[in-house]
């Protein structure tokens, strides 16, 4: 059964064609205020010497700790000055062609809602504290704005070809759930770690999960999981070899990649730059945060 409660099959009333909708920020109660406090002090006391110096600094130049939820009218014009993108409000999930549209285009769609404070530690469902606090720091880069509009012009085609299923992962190792190698030692950049007060720590400090070098091909062939920590984390050697490869022509990719299979995600295969080679304990204990 799903976690997700904000899935629409159509623009729910309020939105518009493209699934936008206002933030309405003063809506929001200081209850919902004090989740974002806390789970922003949380993050802050976990992620210095774990997260990436572009998250880093990409929190401070948008000073996302004003108090409360951020108000998208303050922190828009701040990141548009950085690299032209922009935050959209939608109500939930939105399709993929919309998604794509909405990268492509320079704007980031976040929910607007925010998690109930008894599901601090675990939401499936991404909320606005994943989708701003996880997502947008990364936005001020130059680098990893390129990215994620390459990423999103990439996704029709990707859509129109049948490949959809592999550039997802290639967003879900990297956007999501990717690691940065550094002269200080693997760093996190990937949203849904850096959002999360457990697996900030799980992703670079546990001897669970592999941790291996990315390759794009390598990548796109490898099954994830949505409801619990990675099995597997992929290693990026910086934010311009990551733009790099994702501005390649993936034509020739997907072609190779037909008459290949997928790669279970606890595989290590022989020609993997391997990192760590981890133990799969806390897969084989049954996840969901398994002591």
């Amino acid at each position: 059964m799903s976690d997700f409660e904000h899935v629409f099959q159509e623009p729910p009333p309020g939105a518009a064609a493209d699934w936008t909708i206002p933030q309405d920020w003063d809506a929001y109660t200081a209850v919902e205020h004090q989740t974002w406090d806390t789970l922003y002090a949380r993050q802050m006391t976990i992620l210095p010497g774990r997260a990436a110096g572009a998250f880093m600094n990409g929190l401070q130049a948008l000073d996302l700790n004003t108090g409360g939820i951020p108000d998208f009218a303050v922190m828009n014009p701040k990141l548009q000055a950085l690299t032209g993108w922009t935050v959209v409000c939608v109500p939930g999930l939105v399709p993929d062609a919309v998604f794509f549209d909405h990268l492509a285009n320079k704007r980031f769609p976040s929910g607007q809602f925010i998690r109930k404070p008894d599901q601090l530690d675990y939401l499936q469902e991404p909320d606005i504290f994943h989708d701003v606090f996880g997502h947008v720091p990364m936005l001020t880069d130059p680098d990893f704005a390129a990215y994620m509009q390459a990423y999103g012009q990439g996704g029709q085609r990707a859509a129109s070809l049948g490949m959809l299923a592999q550039l997802a992962r290639h967003y879900w190792y990297t956007v999501e759930f990717g690691l940065m190698e550094t002269a200080q030692g693997l760093r996190i950049y990937g949203a849904g770690i850096v959002s999360s007060a457990t697996e900030s720590v799980f992703a670079v400090e546990d001897p669970s999960p592999n941790r291996i070098g990315f390759e794009l091909e390598r990548v796109m062939r490898t099954l994830y999981r949505i409801d619990d920590f990675q099995q597997v984390y992929f290693v990026i050697p910086s934010i311009e070899a990551l733009k790099d490869e994702t501005l390649k022509d993936f034509a020739p990719v997907y072609e190779r990649l037909k008459g290949t299979g997928d790669i279970a995600i606890d595989t290590v295969l022989p020609a993997d730059r391997v990192f760590t080679r981890g133990t799969q304990a806390y897969a084989a204990r049954g996840g969901r945060f398994a002591a």
